[in-house]
């Protein structure tokens, strides 16, 4: 396939003029790079002498060093640019009026990774709430989805559940752009804001990320891979859970287990048809640091044999039933705060409905659940299909 070039890509050729004389802030990260490997603040910079005067950083920080869950990022400054560098992920998570003083119009480039939990899309809403009524103009820079346009997986979240790590009524796996989601949330919440989306030159909704021709730049700490994408909205549940999810190790999100896990009793207990296109690798590891650290787990490493054929959500969600049925007593769900939210179940939160945890602590057929959010994801597939930038 032809090579993609993102919306930060063409930003001088096609913008080059429209944005002359505006006051520019720039939300981004360090994944935010052009084709050449140039920082976006350097690009912006660049292309319009004097106007960048304020960068923005979501979770993790614009330089994305900060660990998970509520672990704040300070303001700072950039010494090069002279210009301030404002966390959106500290006491709060939009921008303020101290800081809209600064800016005619933002300019967003950060790279999802196509799964609903990921705090980024909530950071975009954020922002389009606050240009919305500040009267500030919103520029999306379009990045492609790691995972794919086309193949959407899960249960849409139910709205008593919208929280950071999930900002609206999508699938755990979405297929949208940042561009089209933004275009979504401006209309469901009726924000009439300024907004436009640059678009990608070259991505087709049928492209993964290999199919793309640009390199991986890791979007936050826990996300080093591609493959680590690809497995994250199955393996982004047992955050709910006391289950180590491999923060701690080099392959966080393919690496699950714990210490009192029985490798060869849990593979005997999951249903085989719930692994189609993956391998589950029994291994040991010592996290250095998040749950069970510096003591020995037992678990899995996940290798995908065909991503065709891959639902990580499903077997995620498979895996889980098995180790409610098999550790009742050393499984645990993980207690609240989880991301701003005091008093939900985090599962909750992640699996985005009270009623799935429920029926898998009760047993109930999983696929039979499945075939009830096939359903709703038909729907979802027309109802977003306004906002679809791309064939």
């Amino acid at each position: 396939m032809g090579a993609v070039f993102t919306g930060l890509d063409v930003l001088n050729e096609e913008y080059g003029t429209r944005l002359k004389g505006a006051r520019l802030g720039l939300i981004s990260n360090q994944s935010s790079l052009d084709r050449t490997l140039t920082p976006a603040k350097e690009v912006v910079s660049r292309a319009f002498p004097g106007q960048l005067k304020a960068l923005f950083g979501p979770q993790h920080g614009h330089g994305g060093i900060d660990q998970d869950n509520m672990i704040e990022t300070d303001h700072s400054y950039d010494p090069v640019l002279n210009i301030p560098i404002f966390s959106l992920y500290s006491q709060m998570r939009e921008p303020v009026p101290e800081m809209l003083e600064l800016v005619d119009l933002f300019l967003i480039d950060l790279q999802d990774v196509g799964t609903r939990v990921y705090t980024f899309a909530s950071t975009v809403l954020e922002c389009l709430k606050a240009a919305s009524k500040s009267g500030k103009r919103v520029l999306v820079l379009d990045r492609p989805n790691p995972l794919g346009g086309e193949r959407v997986e899960g249960n849409l979240l139910a709205p008593e559940l919208y929280s950071f790590v999930g900002p609206y009524r999508f699938p755990m796996r979405h297929g949208l752009t940042m561009g089209e989601m933004a275009l979504a949330f401006n209309d469901v919440y009726h924000l009439g804001c300024d907004l436009e989306v640059l678009r990608m030159r070259g991505w087709a909704r049928g492209m993964d990320w290999p199919d793309t021709g640009l390199r991986w730049i890791m979007p936050s700490p826990n996300m080093p891979l591609y493959e680590t994408a690809q497995v994250y909205p199955g393996q982004v549940i047992w955050e709910g859970t006391n289950i180590s999810e491999g923060r701690g190790t080099c392959r966080p999100f393919e690496i699950i287990g714990a210490p009192f896990f029985n490798t060869r009793e849990i593979l005997n207990t999951i249903p085989p048809d719930s692994l189609a296109g993956c391998v589950l690798q029994e291994i040991s590891f010592r996290p250095t640091f998040n749950k069970w650290k510096d003591e020995v787990c037992f678990g899995f490493m996940i290798h995908i044999t065909d991503s065709h054929t891959f639902s990580p959500y499903f077997t995620a969600l498979s895996l889980l039933q098995a180790l409610l049925t098999i550790y009742p007593q050393h499984f645990s769900w993980k207690q609240p705060p989880y991301e701003y939210e005091y008093k939900r179940l985090p599962i909750d939160l992640i699996i985005g409905d009270e009623g799935i945890r429920k029926a898998l602590e009760e047993g109930r057929n999983l696929l039979s659940l499945k075939e009830r959010w096939d359903e709703d994801l038909r729907d979802f597939l027309e109802w977003r299909r306004p906002h679809l930038l791309y064939a």
